[in-house]
């Protein structure tokens, strides 16, 4: 018998919870749901009012892994859905998980949560910014490291200010709040920093995606402030072998990384995190952090 459980008011059917999703470390499904239990404050603050996808892996990495966009099946009512676009002429009902009884019901789905940089009441004008620094074997994490500490002081020169989270996989995302700014304009900007970031750390930085070009270096990945990509949402867990979580680090870990397993952040070490550091991302909800696109 599924067990039912009751959040905040909301009646929730949570399925499987025995179910090994991470066979590295026998994680649970249970447990990943008691995961998200404990740091909901902290992932609702960058889930709020963005239209959610949902990289789908409900039998663990191994099994069968689906991206959605649609509302699933069954989806009870009390979940908010929001009409967005999805081109130019199409528009399309996603879901926005906007309490905990939201995204325990979403975590049961088994997921990961994935967003854009741009909240569903303004679709296509960002309020951040990310550059996704993906290492080209046998680069690693610790060359992300580098790029990410030139690309914070060419930022801070522009007077934008950025924050460093880890893929949860092998690389490295950094965040900048902005002023809504539409998304083709801070497109531009991005690619505009990962060209001059190629120019300047040639031997270590590509800003283009062909695979010829990225052994050895760090690729930029710009493309995903357009307005219809997603990153991996703060504190969402991915679908490997071990629950890796997608998590901030601080500006002193960056600087001191020497080897690729001191950026590693699994599930069972963001509670203890929260709670030494708080939310290290929390200035991207912030309206006050929020920079200006020179």
């Amino acid at each position: 018998m599924t067990p039912i459980t009751e959040v905040e008011g909301r009646r929730l059917a949570l399925s499987n919870l025995e179910k090994v999703l991470h066979p590295a470390t026998g994680t649970t499904k249970g447990e990943v749901l008691h995961y998200y239990a404990t740091i909901a404050d902290a992932i609702l603050t960058h889930l709020r009012d963005r239209p959610l996808s949902f990289l789908r892996y409900p039998d663990g990495p191994d099994g069968q892994l689906f991206f959605t966009k649609n509302p699933p099946p069954g989806t009870p009512d009390w979940v908010e859905v929001a009409e967005v676009p999805r081109s130019s002429r199409e528009t399309g009902e996603q879901v926005v998980v906007q309490d905990l009884p939201s995204l325990m019901w979403a975590a049961n789905l088994v997921v990961e949560f994935h967003t854009p940089q741009w909240k569903a009441d303004r679709p296509a004008w960002a309020d951040r910014m990310v550059l996704d620094l993906d290492p080209g074997a046998p680069a690693t994490v610790v060359e992300c490291c580098d790029v990410a500490l030139w690309l914070r002081e060419r930022l801070a020169a522009d007077g934008l200010d950025a924050y460093a989270k880890t893929s949860g996989s092998k690389g490295l995302h950094l965040l900048v709040p902005l002023e809504p700014t539409p998304s083709d304009e801070v497109s531009a900007y991005a690619k505009g920093l990962a060209v001059e970031a190629e120019a300047e750390l040639g031997e270590l930085v590509v800003h283009r995606m062909a695979r010829a070009l990225r052994p050895g270096k760090v690729f930029v990945d710009h493309s995903q402030n357009a307005a219809a990509k997603t990153t991996a949402t703060p504190y969402t867990l991915r679908a490997r072998a071990e629950p890796t979580a997608s998590a901030p680090v601080t500006w002193d870990e960056v600087e001191g990384c020497g080897s690729p397993d001191d950026l590693v952040l699994r599930l069972g070490d963001i509670p203890a995190r929260l709670d030494r550091y708080g939310d290290l991302l929390a200035p991207l909800a912030d309206p006050a952090a929020a920079g200006a696109l020179p």
